[in-house]
């Protein structure tokens, strides 16, 4: 079996060069992103002028305006900046089919039976300098036998020799230290000197197979991807280098600093193995129809609807996913387009569970000068498993989702869904408590499946509940012969109870400090039901109260 070869790709400048990339109109001149750290605006990503004016990554904002005026600046973007990575990783999978991504600006391709492909280790690299320099991008390299040792390699040795950076790089050094190492330029502690990194992408260091020790040796503890405050505690100590670390006892070292320290010693090494995972490719299931001829009626439209629909199912059942979402996009012969998109209340693959809410919204796509081309895209599925044999417990909730209308109640949710949003459909779901307003929850019905365990009450609850109303009568716990409720006077007629409820004593519950509760139903000579208590006064003065109505 071939010896195991890691690339390691770091890209110094990654957010930096991807505005300068996508913005056209910034003058030429130092630019740098800048991210929010302790509440302090640093500079997060610097390009090559900014990095020669002596700006630094980490530097606060102020202090960098102050010393080059001139600088421009744009806020991070996390998110975009994890996308370029993501499409600079599928950019690398033309040098090895097993990439992966190291955020926030690094990448890892092992190499392993690939690199005679391209002439060699050192002649691939120079073509991936050459392409990231085509592409605008800085890039750093470096080729050993294990992950982390190319890891050291790209990031703390400079040029193609492989030396290693200076080992009084302030990051390294004690505290006693510092403020004489603050007075030197930083190029002399460890950093690039002007002009370093902006020299031009070239092939970087390579440990040739089994030299990963000798390689490692002369680099800082810090390149073997471990905390700063755990580095500057070994520098404290005399621990400035791997070869220093190396031959320490593997025990004494996990007991003082802990088993982090050892792992990534073990893994830059060789001995702990640290396998690569590629990034998946998203799967993506999408039909294009490209049309001869314009088209503008919405028979066009359906026809077109009908050749898509049976190959996009397909698909979505070979490959055990259902559509939640579809998104129907016709592209006009201007150059716009327009799109419609539906959601469904159960994930499906059935084109005649689909083709129904794409047909109610045919009618808002405006065809403009005509559609040249149509385009239906599942943009959100979810896996959907074949039908097996089940026991008794699991045939009873089949028997009662087929009560509650199974399919047919999903179809109608995404016709209702298609016309007023699958979000604005609500269902009712048991709560676990006593109390009368939290006996339910309020939950979307297309992401909830109907309850069949609503728990029996010890008594009737009203059909219509609301916030407890003040009644006026005597303040007393016997059920009154008259009240007086919303500015009307009631005798009362017939009357059930009293049923006690008592408040959730574990919580504290602004709408019951009035303690514990006597419910009635009340029937009265005019015909109302309503729902009364009365308040024996905890925090609070007592009172008769009306909660609801039984119809």
């Amino acid at each position: 079996m071939s010896q195991r070869r890691i690339l390691s790709l770091w890209f110094p400048r990654l957010a930096a060069e991807r505005w300068l990339r996508e913005a056209r109109g910034l003058p030429s001149g130092p630019f740098a992103v800048s991210g929010e750290v302790g509440n302090t605006q640093v500079l997060t990503s610097l390009s090559a002028e900014a990095q020669a004016a002596g700006l630094v990554r980490g530097q606060p904002l102020r202090d960098a305006r102050a010393m080059c005026p001139e600088l421009q600046t744009r806020i991070a973007n996390p998110r975009q900046e994890a996308d370029f990575l993501a499409v600079l990783r599928r950019w690398a999978g033309q040098y090895s089919p097993w990439v992966s991504e190291e955020p926030p600006e690094g990448l890892v391709v092992d190499l392993t039976g690939c690199a005679h492909l391209f002439g060699g280790e050192e002649a691939l690299m120079n073509e991936i300098a050459g392409d990231c320099a085509a592409l605008g991008l800085t890039v750093r390299m470096g080729v050993a036998d294990t992950v982390g040792a190319a890891w050291a390699l790209a990031r703390f040795s400079d040029g193609e020799s492989g030396a290693a950076r200076s080992g009084d790089d302030i990051a390294q050094e004690a505290r006693a230290t510092r403020s004489r190492a603050a007075k030197r330029r930083h190029w002399e502690r460890g950093g690039a000197a002007p002009g370093a990194l902006a020299s031009g992408n070239r092939a970087g260091p390579i440990a040739l197979p089994g030299q990963t020790r000798t390689a490692l040796a002369p680099l800082p503890v810090l390149a073997l991807r471990i905390d700063g405050a755990l580095a500057a505690m070994l520098n404290r100590l005399g621990l400035r280098r791997i070869e220093d670390l190396a031959g320490q006892p593997r025990a004494a070292l996990a007991r003082r600093f802990g088993r982090e320290l050892v792992r990534r010693l073990d893994q830059a090494l060789g001995v702990e193995p640290e396998p690569i995972g590629p990034a998946r490719p998203p799967a993506h299931f999408a039909v294009r129809l490209t049309l001869p001829e314009p088209i503008g009626l919405a028979e066009d439209l359906r026809a077109a609807l009908e050749r898509m629909l049976p190959v996009l199912s397909d698909r979505l059942r070979n490959a055990g996913q259902g559509a939640r979402r579809i998104r129907l996009e016709c592209h006009r012969a201007d150059q716009s387009m327009e799109w419609v998109e539906v959601g469904l209340a159960r994930p499906s693959f059935e084109a005649d569970r689909i083709r129904p809410l794409l047909t109610m919204k045919l009618d808002d796509i405006d065809a403009g000068f005509g559609i040249d081309m149509v385009r239906l895209v599942a943009a959100s599925t979810e896996p959907v498993h074949a039908h097996q044999h089940r026991g008794h417990l699991e045939a009873a909730a089949d028997g009662a989702d087929r009560r509650s209308g199974g399919v047919e109640m999903d179809d109608l949710l995404g016709r209702i869904g298609a016309r007023v949003g699958l979000e604005t459909i609500t269902r009712l779901h048991p709560a676990d408590s006593h109390i009368p307003e939290k006996t339910s929850i309020l939950l979307a019905a297309a992401w909830s499946e109907p309850s069949g365990l609503w728990p029996r009450p010890r008594a009737p609850r009203p059909l219509e509940m609301w916030r407890p109303e003040i009644v006026q009568a005597e303040e007393t716990p016997d059920l009154p012969a008259s009240f007086r409720w919303r500015g009307r006077t009631l005798e009362t007629r017939v009357a059930l109870g009293p049923e006690r409820i008592a408040p959730e004593w574990w919580l504290d519950d602004p709408d019951w400090r009035s303690g514990i509760r006597d419910y009635w139903r009340v029937t009265t000579r005019s015909g109302e039901r309503l729902w009364l208590y009365f308040a024996h006064g905890a925090t609070m003065s007592p009172g008769w109260f009306c909660h609801g109505s039984f119809c």
